[in-house]
């Protein structure tokens, strides 16, 4: 399909409204639990778009030393989110910052060394990964299509008609148009949807009139930085986290794209990623890793180009210095979002499915591999407070689905599969001879 500068900018504007909302509710807890002001919570929103949209670029901008090349946006983890809050309750603003530029230098270094961990992710680990990647974000588009958590009209008939209706208005689109029209169904729904809903009065434009036009962006705004030993050594065991949560967008994403992954590959893209906390740090946001969301859009539009990444990352960038244009997306009511996360996050879903299709299933190994992968992260997901006694260090680990059932499968693959070390330059080529 070819495209012109009007449709790389709506395929952008795209994928910025489907992880706009996860990106921004990681500032508003944050800065809620560290009671920053409104004033501090407007700029603190305003800075993790701006690097958001920073960090999209160094990761889909590849070269010599970073950033893997694949259509992925950055945002922040929210596996940083309980963290962040213990830190800054305990230890203040400055050693939050402190532990991000540490950690963020730390993934820069160790990367090498897991680059070198590609044999523990044949089909078996990366279908499973993927799988449960969207399996546990049901819950998170469930709960917008009702209308989001603590919200008064929760589950009202006003809501799931919206949501729903959101969801028809893709589907129809996507089944009976072609070429650009369909790659931009979700961006249209978005659009019918919000539409739909300020006839029913749920839009509000509040937000949109007390925002500035512009602002300036200022280095460690909030804190100078300060280290301290515990709160290193947990960001640093939260950015490790993601890196594995990353590695099954990056298989995901090779497979949509139909490109192989080598080692080098992988390196330069868990590179990016520690870069992109370096920079968070510096401008006082916060360390950033791979949406997941985002996969979904791209295997829902079928549009794989790097050009429309790039716009996104200029558009978050341009965002996060106009608050008062970045604060329209937040007039898009929960229940529409929920509407579209459905198709999104199902997207993924069907994608870790069609990874798990290369995999032998006559081996009762594999099928125990994906069984106790699969249940441990909807385990974790649906009974978040089945570790709640364990240690804070060891929560970490465990309070993620993503997280508990992405290890659940390494670890199985490692004691089902693998044997001895083999050296191997090509992704699929390792995940071909342990599968």
């Amino acid at each position: 399909m070819k495209q012109t500068i009007f449709k790389t900018a709506s395929l952008g504007i795209q994928h910025v409204l489907a992880m706009y909302a996860g990106a921004v509710i990681v500032p508003l807890i944050i800065g809620g639990a560290l009671h920053f002001n409104g004033q501090q919570l407007a700029y603190l929103v305003s800075l993790d778009i701006l690097t958001s949209g920073m960090a999209t670029l160094l990761q889909v901008w590849q070269n010599r030393f970073f950033g893997i090349g694949l259509p992925i946006v950055l945002g922040c983890t929210f596996t940083a989110v309980g963290p962040i809050i213990a830190i800054g309750g305990q230890y203040g603003l400055s050693a939050i910052y402190g532990s991000i530029l540490v950690s963020g230098i730390i993934v820069m270094f160790i990367a090498k060394f897991f680059g070198k961990i590609i044999r523990f992710f044949p089909p078996v680990v990366t279908g499973s990964v993927v799988t449960i990647i969207g399996l546990t974000l049901i819950p998170v588009a469930m709960n917008d299509v009702a209308g989001g958590q603590g919200s008064k009209d929760f589950g009202s008939v006003s809501n799931i008609a919206l949501a729903f209706g959101t969801l028809l208005f893709i589907i129809i689109l996507y089944r009976f148009s072609k070429g650009f029209l369909r790659a931009i169904s979700i961006l249209l729904g978005l659009l019918v949807g919000t539409i739909a809903a300020a006839f029913m009065g749920k839009v509000n434009f509040s937000s949109v009139g007390e925002a500035s036009w512009f602002h300036m962006v200022s280095p460690l705004h909030f804190a100078l930085p300060s280290f301290q030993l515990a709160p290193i050594i947990t960001m640093t065991l939260v950015a490790i986290v993601s890196l594995v949560e990353s590695s099954g967008v990056y298989f995901a994403l090779s497979d949509i794209t139909g490109r192989k992954l080598t080692e080098a590959d992988l390196v330069k893209g868990y590179r990016a990623e520690g870069l992109a906390s370096v920079i968070g740090a510096f401008f006082n946001s916060f360390p950033y890793t791979t949406y997941s969301q985002n996969v979904g859009l791209v295997q829902f539009s079928g549009v794989k180009d790097k050009k429309v990444i790039y716009t996104v990352g200029g558009i978050l960038v341009f965002l996060g210095f106009v608050p008062k244009i970045a604060a329209l997306t937040t007039v898009i009511p929960t229940s529409v979002l929920g509407g579209a996360m459905i198709a999104m996050f199902g997207m993924v879903i069907a994608s870790g499915i069609k990874m798990l299709s290369k995999v032998d299933f006559s081996s009762q190994e594999n099928l125990l591999i994906i069984a106790c992968s699969v249940v441990m992260g909807l385990g974790v997901t649906t009974v978040p407070n089945l570790f709640a006694h364990l240690p804070d260090s060891i929560k970490i680990l465990t309070n993620s689905g993503i997280v508990a059932g992405s290890f659940t499968a390494i670890f199985l693959n490692f004691v089902f599969h693998i044997k001895k070390p083999a050296k191997q330059k090509n992704v699929m080529e390792v995940k071909n001879q342990i599968a």
